[in-house]
């Protein structure tokens, strides 16, 4: 018996099962992207963006998830699902479907699932000033991201040039362009580089 098989008996036995699984919706500073905080872990080490169904690959929840109309993008973090949809979609009218999706996957969902470029393999992996660029913002400006329901990640430092990439919220979010990008670029030219430029792509 699968485990979408003995998921659908336990139900059928159980149907306060699903009732286990609470959801709480948060709004973000991008106006198209919502916070989905679940009681329950999400990932449980690391994160997970998405940006079609092709890339989760056997991840139930993150598949399901793409069949709601105007999801553009999935970021899973903690116990946080962000999701960020098209311009035109009707935030409201979409959470609905998306936390019913949520509260039934979710049964089954294994929050250890791995994916390629694991974040501890891929830090393992970078120069150690690239390593160094890193330990700064996961102290300084990490938090204040994840908890808007977003982050960064430092993709390359080439002589004073850094390119980062924003994830969850923060991909679309207007602030990423301006307000963000100049917090992290001051904080990193008073504790790493006087002359460093940060470009987002």
């Amino acid at each position: 018996m699968s485990m979408t098989d003995q998921t659908d008996k336990d139900l059928r036995k159980n149907p306060d099962l699903i009732f286990d699984v609470k959801v709480m919706v948060q709004p973000t500073p991008n106006p198209s992207a919502l916070k989905f905080i679940v009681n329950k872990e999400v990932k449980a080490t690391g994160k997970a963006t998405f940006n079609n169904k092709e890339e989760c690959q056997s991840n139930e929840l993150a598949h399901s998830l793409f069949d709601v109309p105007g999801v553009s993008q999935l970021y899973f973090f903690q116990n946080v699902i962000t999701i960020t949809f098209s311009p035109d979609t009707n935030l409201l009218e979409t959470e609905d479907s998306v936390i019913a999706i949520i509260k039934e996957k979710m049964l089954e969902h294994d929050p250890n699932f791995q994916i390629e470029n694991d974040e501890d393999e891929r830090r393992e992996k970078l120069p150690q000033n690239v390593r160094e660029v890193e330990e700064i913002l996961d102290r300084t400006i990490r938090q204040g991201l994840q908890g808007d329901g977003g982050d960064v990640e430092v993709i390359s430092l080439i002589e004073n040039e850094l390119a980062i990439r924003y994830q969850g919220a923060c991909g679309s979010c207007p602030s990423s362009t301006m307000g963000t990008l100049m917090a992290i670029e001051g904080i990193l030219r008073d504790e790493f580089d006087p002359d460093i430029q940060v470009i987002p792509v």
